[in-house]
């Protein structure tokens, strides 16, 4: 199986927050990137660095060695892969298929099936990191899909992040992105919480979060999102209602193995208020309204 190694074509489906930051490090690398976005004009920059723009998935897939796909939603993670016009009815074989998107687990294992019917080798890739992380290529990234495809594959995550994890079969990097999003949901409620009270206390924020950050209660959320809640700076590095489609599919693998999530059925309710009073476009951080 073949090393994906510099000047090798990579297709990448997608360039919003994250994945435009994405193509630029691909760029930099030395690939040789083609991109496709529903709304073309999210590209202009991107060609303008040297990226070829392609009308379709489906023109996308015939050109390229290597597809990666950052969309919003499993229906559109299918609407790529799946669909008459989609990549796996248009890729050439041995293409690589890399979503790396946060999806479901299930329609992981089925592009798999489906991808080496057509003799294509797929992998499910979902990252994290947020904005910050995808501009510095230091995003993590958590991969499912045969060890040799992954292997295969790394040259091409080495220009995306830094820490890149193999988890086991197709699925497996799905799941652990649905441990991540657990995790960061309660963690979240946390970070608003102890800022809510710092200012209810009388507190300088700032000067709160300089002590707490590097104890027990640091986290990665804490330490980058705190300073914007501090600035009132509710922007998305990651929407809102991407992290709501998030903790849903997460919910919904939890119940299929028989598990209660107790902290993260109450941050969905929380974030699902908050996207109801027209927050759902602005970042995970903005749950700090919820408490003022």
């Amino acid at each position: 199986m073949r090393i994906i190694q510099q000047g090798a074509s990579i297709g990448f489906i997608g360039t919003g927050v994250m994945g435009t930051s994405m193509v630029k490090n691909l760029i930099r690398a030395g690939y040789k990137v083609h991109v496709y976005s529903r709304t073309k004009a999210r590209t202009d920059d991107l060609v303008g660095l040297g990226a070829l723009w392609q009308n379709s998935p489906a023109e996308l897939a015939r050109t390229v060695d290597v597809v990666i796909s950052m969309v919003g939603y499993p229906h559109d993670v299918e609407e790529v892969y799946l669909s008459e016009r989609g990549v796996l009815q248009n890729a050439k074989p041995g293409t690589y298929l890399v979503d790396m998107t946060t999806s479901s687990p299930t329609l992981a294992k089925r592009i798999e099936h489906e991808a080496k019917l057509k003799h294509c080798h797929s992998l499910d890739a979902p990252v994290s990191g947020g904005d910050v992380g995808a501009r510095d290529a230091k995003l993590s990234i958590m991969v499912g899909g045969e060890a040799d495809v992954f292997d295969a594959v790394m040259p091409v995550f080495q220009a995306l992040g830094t820490n890149i994890v193999y988890q086991g079969m197709a699925g497996a990097g799905q799941h652990t992105k649905m441990c991540n999003q657990i995790a960061i949901a309660s963690n979240m409620m946390g970070v608003c919480e102890a800022l809510a009270y710092a200012k209810k206390a009388g507190l300088d924020q700032s000067t709160v979060l300089k002590s707490i950050e590097s104890g027990a209660a640091g986290s990665w959320s804490l330490s980058n999102l705190g300073p914007r809640i501090i600035g009132g700076h509710f922007g998305p590095g990651f929407y809102i209602k991407h992290f709501i489609k998030d903790m849903g599919i997460a919910l919904q693998a939890a119940e299929e193995m028989g598990l209660d999530i107790y902290g993260l059925k109450q941050a969905k309710e929380l974030y699902e208020r908050l996207a109801e009073l027209g927050e759902e476009n602005s970042g995970t951080q903005a749950l700090y309204k919820i408490y003022n």
